[in-house]
């Protein structure tokens, strides 16, 4: 039997220009607003009938590639959770928050579907509609949701920071920051500088204490352009940070914790750099879980991004097909 609701309760939902569906914890539809009815229905009443239903008819099944339904997460977490979905061939953002009684436990679920910025005509020749899009984002939808580390592979221009940041934003830890280390260039010293931070002191011209990126990513995602660049003694470290979660900063003897899920980007063939013994074997494992290949931009077309989402940051990935 369906719960009544109060009016002012289904009236709310009215309020979001997004789409956005009211549901029980066994995916059973409450309310819905007229946003949602009109990209998602099919004429009939919604209420009463189950999310994935709904879905299916619109031409987005749950169970279709690797899609996750974000309700187990959240009802686990007590938190809102995140995950992307194909539709219409353009990548959704779908938000699940709930609904806490006076006791604190979840009685609803709020979902919300954001749509990334609409992938059109381009004026240098990208094209946002292609085969090759529509699989990159599944790929990045797939991974977004757990904590795996991904690796980010392709040439220089592909848009391997935007993609990152896409996985950031669609994962658990879209709270937290999102902290980007640019390993190229980077002298040993100035690397370990940078990833752990330093004490006053610690070298000539360390004036003052340094918090480290790992430091600062705590809580959130890590990112780590140019992997392949990270000077080979570095390596050692950066793989016992990845293991234990610890680091000490350079001159320093405490130990700190810190927890982030690592994303990592190379232009570089890390398999044949461990073969030439130039990359760590056991590193290229750990943050190897999940690969992801963009595909290059032809033409000398570049991905970008635009900042007009209706309520949050949206990535405006574009790669030639």
């Amino acid at each position: 039997m369906l719960k009544q609701l109060r009016p002012e309760l289904t009236s709310l939902l009215d309020c979001f220009a997004l789409p956005a569906v009211l549901l029980e914890a066994d995916h059973t539809v409450l309310a819905a607003n007229q946003a949602y009815r009109k990209q998602f229905g099919d004429g009939k009443p919604l209420q009463g009938r189950h999310c994935d239903e709904i879905l299916r008819i619109a031409g987005m099944s749950c169970a279709d590639a690797g899609n996750e339904c974000p309700m187990s997460r959240c009802q686990q977490s007590n938190e809102v959770a995140h995950t992307l979905r194909m539709h219409d061939g353009r990548a959704l953002q779908v938000d699940l928050f709930p609904i806490r009684n006076a006791d604190g436990k979840p009685a609803y679920f709020l979902e919300l579907f954001t749509p990334l910025p609409e992938q059109g005509a381009s004026t240098d020749g990208l094209v946002g509609q292609g085969a090759r899009m529509q699989e990159l984002f599944r790929a990045l939808h797939r991974a977004a949701p757990s904590d795996v580390p991904v690796l980010l592979l392709g040439e220089s221009g592909t848009g391997k920071e935007l993609a990152a940041g896409l996985v950031h934003r669609a994962s658990q830890r879209a709270k937290g920051p999102f902290v980007v280390l640019d390993c190229s260039g980077l002298s040993e010293t100035l690397f370990e500088s940078e990833l752990f931070g330093h004490e006053k002191g610690a070298f000539t011209g360390a004036q003052n204490r340094k918090i480290g990126l790992a430091e600062v990513a705590n809580g959130g995602t890590l990112f780590l352009d140019e992997v392949g660049d990270i000077p080979l003694p570095l390596q050692v470290k950066l793989l016992r940070l990845l293991e234990s979660g610890t680091f000490r900063r350079v001159g320093g003897i405490e130990p700190i914790r810190s927890r982030f899920r690592l994303l990592s980007a190379t232009h570089r063939d890390l398999e044949r750099m461990v073969r030439e013994g130039s990359f760590r074997q056991d590193l290229y494992y750990r943050i190897s879980t999940f690969p992801i290949t963009l595909p290059p931009c032809a033409n000398g077309g570049r991905i970008s991004r635009n900042w007009r989402s209706p309520c949050s940051t949206a990535w405006d990935i574009r790669v030639c097909s």
